[in-house]
């Protein structure tokens, strides 16, 4: 049984956590404060889901999403997911993560900054480009028409195919923006981000992205 770490525990880390469990996954999430803050989003999740420390939830998951501020990355644990592919949620807002040069000069992005973060990890694009309430009630089965579809990126294919694989299990179409170099593309003030789109529309949003 896969188990997947969630370090982060906001809309999104909460949104994931419930929708992993659901699907036979095995969750431990994280927060910024104590596990005992967490007990009643274990609850509500299930079974299958228990609280831990960041550390804890980088040790135990095969997969790790990290869920938190862009301005908080630093504090992520660096040794325990050494050879892990970790999900990246990120997206750059300077009102809460203040100014950072690189993003506003447009000379890297959230996930290749994670990426610099976590050397000897895979880091992927996931689920950053979609309202938190959508990812359990947005879906549909694979073949469905207008499927809504998400992007993903990331420098390892091997990574781009899990992704893959999570979206249709989530309900989703995935489009594939790249090497982390793209993820742009999907971030904040694209025109690809947190909007229903099915396969062809995300395709032409993202080429109609500018920088």
């Amino acid at each position: 049984m896969t188990t997947v770490g969630i370090i982060g525990a906001g809309n999104i880390g909460s949104a994931l956590a419930q929708g992993f469990a659901d699907r036979g996954y095995d969750v431990v999430i994280a927060n910024s404060r104590d596990p005992e803050t967490l007990g009643d989003l274990v609850s509500s999740v299930g079974e299958r889901a228990r609280a831990a420390t960041a550390q804890e939830a980088a040790e135990a998951g095969d997969i790790v999403v990290v869920t938190v501020p862009l301005k908080a990355i630093d504090d992520i644990p660096v040794a325990p997911l050494a050879g892990k592919t970790v999900l990246d949620t990120n997206n750059y807002y300077f009102e809460r993560d203040g100014h950072i040069a690189a993003l506003d000069d447009k000379k890297t992005t959230t996930s290749q900054m994670l990426q610099e973060h976590l050397p000897e990890s895979v880091v992927v694009k996931a689920f950053n480009h979609i309202p938190a309430a959508d990812i359990l009630t947005g879906g549909a089965p694979a073949g469905t028409d207008d499927r809504r579809a998400l992007a993903t990126s990331s420098d390892s294919d091997e990574a781009v195919a899990l992704v893959t694989r999570i979206y249709d299990e989530f309900g989703f179409d995935t489009v594939n923006v790249g090497p982390l170099s793209e993820s742009w593309r999907v971030e904040r003030d694209q025109p690809a981000y947190v909007v229903r789109q099915n396969r062809g529309e995300l395709e032409q949003n993202l080429a109609r992205a500018e920088r």
